[in-house]
């Protein structure tokens, strides 16, 4: 039997993973997925999920993996500013960086830091039953009993889905290709992120490495036409748009609609809880989403130690959370709305450009800033 199982060995799992083995609790992770292998697309770890990596002692390694990012840059589709946020204060004040790194890279360090050991992969859930303990059910014939159950198995959560039989998923009403390019950017690009806002589109990218850039381009989704390709729709986008987009391999694309979960009512029950995109999946207008999944298992951590009851636990920790969450993803929501304007663009660029960047640095510094 085991003392925790964790399902899903995404970015928030294994985070969590980590935490409770810092603090000698076992627990085993299962995975769907056959193996633990490099897919998946760039990702950027910004200051609250470094501090808590920094706690794990794994800052360094995920850093040297990376690219640390100094500085956030919103402009149009001819590189004209519209908010610049430095973010080297707050740097310095919570000792961590922007780091853009390859989701991969990220899940790698993770995973060994865990314990491969400790890892089960071709696990996908199929059902649970609760008497006493839980009884977990695998696609593969296996059943596991344990004492404590976490649901770290994302949007579509089959914990959730069986358990709490609760969460509603939102489109977006966008579409997003995410890309990986191998592609040499002058030195200006090199510690900054940028994004370029046009007409009903937009389009990000920063490097990751002196050569691999992690991109996004979103439109909206009524625009999408299945027969043309990304590059057709950014052609009026400045350089280096079209160069990135060329030099991105097919098997180097990922193409899906953007959406978010609506907010749950409750995120456990008698020793289960929800973590991540499990308990509240938001869309990536802010670069939120593995960082307030990263945020979830530090809290568990921190409750953890205060209390041995883990329905305490879970109880205190969504209330901790609750409102923070809430806030990422109804902000990420309405970003995302603003952003892909196809009309009065210039009005929204002019009012954008209005905003003290005190303001914008308040409004990052309440995210970046870890609750306990």
């Amino acid at each position: 039997m085991n003392s925790v199982s964790i399902i899903g060995a995404g970015i928030g799992g294994l985070t969590l993973a980590n935490v409770l083995k810092q603090q000698g609790i076992s627990c085993v992770l299962y995975e769907s997925a056959p193996e633990i292998k490099p897919v998946g697309s760039g990702i950027m770890m910004a200051v609250n999920a470094m501090q808590v990596f920094d706690q794990l002692g794994l800052k360094e390694k995920i850093e040297q993996a990376g690219n640390k990012i100094h500085g956030i840059s919103v402009t149009d589709k001819n590189f004209r500013i519209i908010s610049k946020t430095d973010v080297l204060g707050l740097e310095t004040k919570y000792r961590s960086c922007n780091v853009a790194v390859h989701r991969a890279d990220l899940q790698r360090i993770l995973a060994e830091s865990f314990g491969f050991e400790n890892i089960r992969l071709n696990h996908s859930l199929q059902s649970i039953e609760k008497r006493g303990n839980y009884f977990l059910d695998f696609s593969n014939g296996k059943r596991v009993e344990s004492a404590v159950v976490f649901g770290a198995d994302g949007i579509k959560s089959k914990t959730r889905n069986l358990i709490l039989q609760t969460g509603h998923i939102r489109s977006a009403g966008q579409k997003c290709w995410r890309g990986l390019a191998l592609i040499d950017l002058p030195e200006k690009y090199e510690h900054e992120a940028f994004e370029m806002w046009g007409k009903g589109k937009r389009f990000g990218f920063v490097r990751m490495t002196a050569k691999k850039v992690y991109w996004y381009a979103v439109i909206n989704e009524e625009k999408y036409r299945p027969e043309k390709t990304v590059l057709s729709y950014f052609t009026d986008f400045r350089s280096p748009v079209a160069e990135i987009i060329e030099a991105t391999q097919p098997e180097d694309l990922i193409f899906n609609g953007l959406t978010d979960l609506s907010p749950l009512p409750v995120w456990h029950t008698d020793h289960l809880c929800l973590i991540g995109d499990a308990a509240h999946a938001t869309t990536p207008n802010m670069g939120q989403g593995a960082c307030q999944a990263i945020e979830d298992a530090y809290i568990i951590g921190k409750l953890r130690k205060q209390d041995r009851n883990w329905n305490t636990v879970f109880e205190k920790f969504q209330k901790i959370r609750s409102t923070k969450v809430d806030y990422v993803v109804s902000t990420s929501r309405r970003i995302g709305v603003v952003s892909q304007w196809e009309r009065g663009t210039a009005l929204r660029n002019f009012l954008m450009r209005r905003i003290p960047e005190s303001v914008s640095r308040k409004m990052i510094e309440k995210v970046f800033k870890l609750e306990i």
